[in-house]
C-alpha cells in the first residue's frame, strides 16, 4: 500500500517512489491520474486499473499473483489507500489467505486538516464522505453527540448544504474549520463557528477537495444530554 501526493508532487517519499519503481505492477484508482505522477518520477513499472467497480472482482486474482512471487503495490488517486479509497478489500482478502501487506507511511488529507484546524487531536473520529441519502440523517445526529474531534470529507458542491445539516444537530455556535485543497498552490483553512463558516462559504464559493472538522460536544453539553437520557420520569418517582 503506497501513498501518493494529496496534492504537491515533490511530497511523494523516496522510499514510496523506490517501491513502485521496483515493483511488479502498480494497481491504480485511475491510470490515467497516477500515470501523470509516474512519469513525474521517471518510473515505468507496468499499471492496472484497481477501482470501486472492478475490486470485488479482482482482489482474489490480485492475491494469487502475490502468492505466485510477484510484488505489487496498490496507490489511490491521492493520500493512503483504504482512507476513503480502494484498498481495504485487498487488504481483507491478503489477510485471509495469509499474505503480507505492507503499507507505507505518507500523505493523507485529514491529518494535516486536523492539526490546522486548532480543535483538539488528541482524540478524533475519522468519518469521511457521510452517507448521501440513507443513514445521512442518523449519521449527523450520531456525530452531533460525539464529545471527540470529528473529520468529515465532503465535495464543494455539498459543503454549504453539510455545514448547514451539522447546524441544525449541533447548534449555530459548535466550533469548526474547513480546510481545502491540502498541500496545493491555492490551500486555505477557514475556523469559526458553523454559522460563520456558512456565511463565509455561502459568500466564497468553495473548490477542491474538502475537509471538515467538527469540535466535540463540550463536556457540559455532555453532562446534561446523559443526565436527561437517563433522568427518572415524575410519574415513575415512588
Amino acid at each position: 500500500m503506497v501513498p501518493t501526493p494529496v496534492g504537491n508532487l515533490e511530497d511523494m517519499t523516496p522510499r514510496a517512489a523506490a517501491a513502485l519503481a521496483t515493483c511488479d505492477l502498480i494497481l491504480a484508482e485511475d491510470t490515467r491520474t497516477s500515470g501523470v505522477l509516474l512519469r513525474h518520477l521517471g518510473i515505468t513499472t507496468p499499471m492496472a486499473s484497481h477501482h470501486k467497480f472492478n475490486e470485488h472482482a479482482t482482489a482474489v486474482s490480485v492475491v494469487e499473483q502475490i502468492r505466485e512471487g510477484r510484488t505489487i503495490c496498490l496507490i489511490s488517486d491521492a493520500g493512503t489507500p483504504g482512507i476513503s479509497d480502494p484498498g481495504f478489500l485487498l487488504s481483507r482478502e491478503c489477510r485471509r489467505q495469509g499474505v503480507a501487506v505492507e503499507t507505507l507511511p505518507g500523505p493523507t488529507a485529514f491529518v494535516p486538516a486536523l492539526v490546522n484546524s486548532g480543535l483538539p487531536t488528541d482524540r478524533f473520529c475519522f468519518e469521511g464522505f457521510l452517507p448521501a441519502k440513507k443513514g445521512r440523517a442518523t449519521r449527523i445526529s450520531e456525530i452531533a453527540g460525539e464529545e471527540r474531534t470529528t473529520i468529515i470529507y465532503e465535495s464543494p458542491l455539498r459543503l454549504v448544504k453539510t455545514l448547514e445539516q451539522l447546524e441544525e444537530a449541533c447548534g449555530a455556535d459548535r466550533e469548526c474549520s474547513v480546510s481545502r485543497e491540502i498541500s496545493k498552490l491555492h490551500e486555505s483553512t477557514v475556523r469559526g463557528t458553523l454559522r460563520e463558516v456558512i456565511d463565509y462559504f455561502s459568500e466564497n464559493n468553495p473548490r477542491g477537495e474538502i475537509v471538515i472538522v467538527l469540535k466535540g460536544m463540550s463536556e457540559d453539553k455532555t453532562r446534561r444530554v446523559h443526565q436527561n437520557k437517563y433522568k427518572t420520569k415524575p410519574e415513575e418517582t415512588a
